[in-house]
């Protein structure tokens, strides 16, 4: 089967008892956000908000709540779109194999896009930005965002369909300095292909046309956050995955209208032009602060008759965009690490926020002719992992030998971590990145983008039995307030707030000459925190202090530090300061007023009880 429509799919999940409906209205202020946040953290249905205060518009939320849910909405196409994108990346397995791959090719020519008369939703009718629900999601945010949008943009070269670009990147309607109906803010991250195409058409002095698509079939926002083999266009994706062609037309001012999305929003980029966007609850658990991000001019607000206003909440994970990551990983499973020759699996770590936290396998096989085996092809993987695409926006790499244990999996956190600390020489596994561009979204290092990385690459034999708890001798006098244990071998030691990059010296010292004298080879990675309660109280607790708080240049240090030739190294235990510094961006903290009012949607008579 495949959906028409949003209301297809949402029937549909209604009749197999995947959605509840809340009738009570809800205010589009915080309240629907908390309310999907309950709902997403009890592993509930998706969410139909019928009476949004201040909106004729029905809202949707948490489709992809969990990735059972989403397996059941493709449930007739999921098989048949893994076997797409696995020969995509490996061709020649048709050769090899061509009565298994024999109906690929005419899965791909029956998901081209096709074009249309002119239909929904432009056939039905307008509105305009302030009739759609303002959702605003988190309490500092600069004002309601779109946070389920498919944004179209074409190549002005290249002109079609088929060389478009459709990706997930928020929207401001209102809020800042925008001018209510006729202005938005477009934040798109680095490595994104509108960037191309916006870059082109400034170029040429031309504005750049965008169409934004809400809802339409639930293929259609999977297809937009998905990260496809070059050459394999979105549109054809979600054709494929929704077993349904993506269908298109042309309004009269030449935007590009998805016939089967819910609303569309048209409008124009004109090169440099640019207003303060943000801030926004985002998914690294902390605000994305404001920025001069593109303006785009509002031409118009299409809409279908009786549709439903798609939205999601990103904060700290696990979310829904979790889930998402779930079904990429589904669908695409080994695609990237054959992209990348000697790379047996990768994992953007989620709980650490994605980018600031990366595991990769890689084989060692430069020298077998060698007994003792160090980390060299592993170092040249760790090269080609931070010069590909989205993986470039890694911040640390940890990189294992899959000689050393066959069964490491990078999707377990605690073993794989245990397993590089066990191995790592810290006078010569460390590997940095200076002056480089990270995450738009991650606030550690010192401006927009910029920042530094790390690559740990570990090869060889366990080095070291790691401490499972801290010898009866073990102190630390002031400044150190406290520590505790995270896991086998690290230990969070709480210190005063960070003040300034001069203040961490005096930390350092203090702890280099009370353990000067100890054997200290069981501990070999000391994390500098604000509470070392919270950030020891478990291992996704630990990452994401660890990793979101610390910019690798500035922020790890470490017990007999030196640095030989440039490169750097330490004798002792390696030191991150994962404080939070002045200049990061403030963390996501929920409203205890709203919270009560979810509350009550839970009792007895509301339309959550049972549920939350």
């Amino acid at each position: 089967m495949g959906y028409s429509s949003l209301q297809a799919c949402i029937t549909d999940l209604e009749k197999h008892g995947h959605l509840v409906r809340i009738k009570e209205e809800v205010d589009p202020y915080l309240q629907m956000a908390a309310i999907h946040l309950r709902v997403f953290e009890n592993d509930g249905p998706a969410i139909l908000f019928e009476n949004v205060k201040g909106s004729k518009f029905p809202a949707v939320s948490n489709l992809f709540g969990t990735l059972n849910r989403s397996k059941f909405i493709f449930r007739d196409t999921l098989e048949k779109i893994k076997v797409l994108v696995d020969i995509k990346n490996d061709p020649i397995k048709a050769v090899k194999n061509p009565f298994k791959y024999a109906g690929v090719g005419l899965t791909a020519l029956s998901a081209l896009p096709m074009k249309s008369g002119l239909g929904a939703p432009v056939k039905f009718g307008k509105c305009n930005i302030s009739d759609i629900p303002q959702i605003v999601n988190w309490p500092m945010d600069g004002g309601p965002f779109v946070t389920m949008p498919q944004v179209y943009t074409e190549d002005i070269d290249k002109p079609g369909i088929m060389n478009a670009n459709l990706g997930m990147y928020r929207i401001q309607l209102a809020g800042n300095d925008y001018i209510l109906n006729k202005e938005i803010g477009l934040h798109y991250q680095i490595h994104r292909g509108i960037g191309v195409h916006q870059t082109k058409a400034n170029a040429k002095g031309q504005p750049l046309k965008v169409s934004i698509f809400v809802g339409g079939p639930p293929s259609h926002p999977v297809a937009a956050v998905m990260p496809l083999p070059e050459g394999l266009s979105e549109m054809t994706f979600a054709g494929a995955l929704g077993n349904r062609r993506f269908r298109y037309f042309y309004d009269h001012e030449g935007f590009c209208i998805s016939a089967d999305a819910d609303f569309v929003i048209t409008g124009t980029v004109m090169p440099h032009e640019n207003k303060p966007e943000g801030p926004f609850g985002d998914h690294l658990g902390y605000y994305s602060l404001v920025h001069p991000f593109p303006l785009m001019k509002v031409h118009n607000v299409y809409h279908r008759k009786n549709p439903l206003w798609s939205f999601t909440v990103v904060g700290r994970p696990p979310q829904e965009d979790t889930s998402f990551g779930a079904l990429i990983h589904e669908i695409t499973g080994s695609a990237i690490p054959k992209e990348i020759p000697g790379l047996h699996a990768v994992n953007a770590v989620d709980a650490a926020g994605v980018h600031p936290l990366l595991f990769a396998i890689g084989s060692e096989r430069y020298t077998p002719y060698l007994k003792e085996r160090k980390p060299q092809e592993i170092v040249t993987i760790a090269s080609h992992i931070l010069g590909k695409g989205q993986l470039s926006l890694a911040k640390y790499l940890f990189i294992a030998a899959q000689e050393d244990d066959p069964k490491l999996n990078v999707n377990d956190i605690g073993g794989f971590v245990k397993h590089i600390l066990q191995r790592i020489d810290l006078t010569r596994d460390l590997h940095f990145q200076t002056n480089t561009t990270i995450d738009t979204l991650d606030y550690s290092g010192e401006g927009l983008n910029s920042g530094s990385k790390v690559a740990v690459t570990v090869a060889g034999d366990i080095k070291r039995e790691l401490w499972n708890e801290l010898p009866d001798w073990f102190n630390i006098p002031r400044p150190v307030t406290g520590y505790k244990m995270a896991m086998p071998g690290v230990l969070m030691v709480e210190v005063p707030k960070h003040v300034n990059y001069k203040d961490i010296h005096n930390v350092i010292s203090v702890i280099e000459y009370a353990l000067q004298d100890e054997d200290l080879n069981g501990l070999p990675l000391i994390v500098l925190c604000d509470d070392a309660g919270f950030a020891a109280q478990s291992i996704n607790n630990f990452v994401w202090v660890t990793f979101t708080r610390s910019n690798p240049s500035h922020d790890i240090y470490g017990v007999g530090s030196f640095t030989e030739h440039k490169h750097w190294g330490c004798t002792g235990p390696l030191i991150i300061d994962a404080r939070i510094k002045p200049h990061h961006a403030p963390v996501l903290e929920r409203v205890p007023e709203v919270e009560r009012t979810v509350d009550k949607l839970g009792e007895k008579g509301g339309s959550l009880f049972g549920m939350i």
